[in-house]
């Protein structure tokens, strides 16, 4: 059970080293602005016609994402080979942020019909979440080498706090801001904010982007 102590001391210990802040930080860009599961209701039963109770639609948009993470690792033997961890994972988390766009540009042509468009923002969507399955392999191989021994168990808590707090703020956020310009502009704004994040963070610290294992 880690205590909130341990947590707080993992954030301290995050703060000072920069790599693994930056870790943390990408992981939040792709989350709170590139994780629209919280509009899959309203995507399925009015960008692409399901029935308003859930049905297949809201279905496959739900399953999207795991299934490309499944498909993702059954082939993440090529992840052993990387060593310039801190570009991949910019790199995959770049790759989920224009997944995102594609499938907000499929969620906006939809306009009512589920084909093609709904197989496209699948497609889309598992292309996001084998993207997010090598994101994460190489952060908790970051995690695993650029901290200490003795603090390793702290960052776990600041993991768990991230993993946790992160969907919940998109889904919030990603609310808000529906409400105001649909469903289809607020996934596709969302990617683009990913991408910009994941270039904000490569230009802004350089030794995140050179880091190698």
């Amino acid at each position: 059970m880690i205590g909130i102590g341990s947590i707080v001391d993992g954030f301290r210990y995050t703060w000072a080293h920069k790599i693994l802040l930056m870790s943390f930080v990408v992981d939040l860009i792709a989350m709170v602005f590139g994780m629209p599961r919280a509009l899959y209701p309203e995507i399925a039963n009015i960008n692409f016609g399901g029935p308003a109770g859930g049905g297949m639609e809201f279905a496959l948009l739900s399953a999207g994402m795991a299934a490309g993470a499944v498909i993702g690792g059954v082939f993440s033997g090529w992840v052993s080979r990387v060593h310039r961890h801190g570009m991949a994972v910019l790199m995959a988390v770049g790759v989920w942020g224009i997944a995102v766009v594609g499938c907000g540009i499929a969620v906006g042509a939809a306009n009512g019909r589920a084909l093609p468009f709904l197989a496209i923002a699948i497609v889309f969507l598992a292309i996001g979440g084998a993207a997010d399955m090598a994101s994460s392999a190489f952060r908790q191989s970051i995690l695993q080498s650029a901290a200490t021994d003795e603090v390793r168990g702290r960052l776990q808590g600041v993991f768990l706090v991230v993993v946790v707090g992160g969907p919940r703020l998109a889904d919030m956020l990603h609310g808000a801001v529906s409400g105001s310009i649909g469903a289809a502009w607020t996934v596709f704004g969302g990617g683009l904010l990913v991408i910009a994040g994941v270039v904000a963070c490569a230009l802004a610290v350089p030794q995140f982007r050179n880091y190698r294992t």
